[in-house]
């Protein structure tokens, strides 16, 4: 069948955005942070804890605002908010490239961070791609979700670079350029919901004269709009919390395993620039995943393939342990290559789950609201294990709790199950 260009042209468009976006916003705020630690830490002479702390607390700021800012992305769209996420990462950005104290370090990480990329990193623009998207919101989510997988494949070595041949300064000097020059034309052509331009989700017929081919995207769209909740509606759901607990524990491994990376790796007796390069590897396996993940989630349980994604990470963490503790390369990069390849399963399947569960005509809102659970977790994960390094001079046990914490999130998110559809929803 011959599909209408112009319906499927803007979704595309829609698209590329946010590979863009995700990777400006990754780049700037997770992978950033592991290339940063160790030289920011040297010269403000600072513990690592209080790095971690730094960063964490900026993104727990965050998970508050995405609270006020969920609702806003179902009323007014993306655009906006993405504009103000820009201007606010860019000038914290400038301005960590001149601070010199540990109070500046952290007031200034709350403003790239919180109110900067938070604003158009992956709530935000998931929750636009899955209003565009319903009968192939798997593929779409997984593609989106190849912005993330760039930043971990170039941004640590191409900024490892930069901050060990210029200076940290430098470094933050580059990302805020990025940032500004990236987003801000991304961010102007991003529209709320394709019925705001007059079309559908997956560039579908309108209804009144749907072709025979589109019969599948209808009945996705009908089937979509009776599992709509509101945000009161799915909070009173068991799966809401179950759901928000998986990937809470999923967030406080991920965020532990990319900021600390780096220093786990130097601190087992591998190389910084060996470091930064199994940080690129793992960008590989997330990126080489998103076919798979896009594929599968078109044809089976999303809870199942979280479970796998869960475990791939946490084999990939006990590799990377095995490898420092034999002083094999190889193996650390397998194990770099194998956290990657789960985290890649991270988006997509954990917005495809979401908007399975309570439909796309208010998942900000309700992935708003459902954020500072992660947040909490993210934010005292690296911060244990910061802590955790300080107190022994080692990393090792608190890897190994990491792979433990993954384990723990695949049980709990398989606990899970679909709400019932909502007779009483209104599209």
């Amino acid at each position: 069948m011959k599909k209408s260009p112009t319906k499927l042209y803007y979704g595309w468009w829609i698209l590329g955005g946010a590979v863009l976006a995700q990777f400006v916003a990754t780049s700037a705020g997770q992978m950033a942070s592991g290339v940063f630690l160790t030289p920011v830490v040297e010269e403000l002479n600072i513990q690592v804890w209080q790095f971690a702390a730094a960063v964490s607390v900026a993104s727990a700021i965050g998970g508050i605002v995405v609270v006020i800012i969920g609702p806003a992305i179902d009323q007014i769209g993306p655009r906006r908010i993405m504009l103000v996420g820009t201007l606010f990462c860019s000038l914290g950005l400038f301005g960590l490239s001149l601070q010199s104290t540990l109070w500046h370090f952290v007031a200034l990480q709350i403003v790239s961070s919180a109110l900067g990329w938070t604003l158009f990193g992956p709530l935000v623009i998931n929750a636009t791609l899955t209003k565009w998207f319903i009968a192939r919101r798997g593929w779409a989510l997984a593609l989106g979700s190849v912005g993330v997988s760039l930043a971990g494949l170039i941004t640590p070595i191409t900024l490892t670079a930069a901050v060990d041949g210029h200076g940290w300064r430098t470094g933050y000097l580059i990302l805020a350029l990025g940032v500004a020059v990236i987003v801000t034309p991304v961010a102007l052509l991003m529209h709320r919901q394709p019925e705001d331009l007059g079309l559908l989700p997956d560039g579908a017929k309108l209804l009144s004269n749907i072709e025979a081919d589109d019969k599948q995207i209808a009945q996705a769209i009908t089937t979509d709009d009776l599992q709509t909740h509101t945000r009161s509606q799915a909070i009173k759901t068991k799966s809401f919390w179950l759901v928000s607990l998986g990937y809470g524990l999923n967030a406080a491994a991920l965020s532990s395993v990319l900021l600390h990376a780096i220093p786990y790796a130097t601190s087992v007796g591998f190389e910084r620039s060996l470091a930064a390069v199994g940080l690129g590897v793992n960008g590989l396996g997330n990126l080489s995943s998103k076919v798979i993940w896009g594929w599968a989630l078109q044809r089976v349980d999303a809870r199942k393939l979280a479970a796998t994604a869960f475990s791939t990470s946490a084999t990939g963490v006990l590799l990377m342990i095995a490898a420092g503790a034999i002083q094999n390369t190889a193996m650390l990069m397998a194990g770099f290559f194998l956290y990657g390849f789960g985290f890649g399963g991270t988006i997509p399947i954990s917005e495809f789950l979401w908007a399975r569960y309570f439909g796309r005509r208010h998942i900000g809102a309700i992935r708003g609201i459902g954020r500072p659970i992660s947040i909490i977790f993210s934010t005292g994960g690296p911060i244990a294990a910061g802590a955790w390094f300080d107190i022994t001079g080692s990393y090792v046990n608190a890897f190994l709790v990491i792979a433990c914490v993954y384990f723990i999130g695949a049980v709990i998110i398989n606990l899970s199950k679909v709400p019932p559809p909502n007779v009483n929803s209104s599209a």
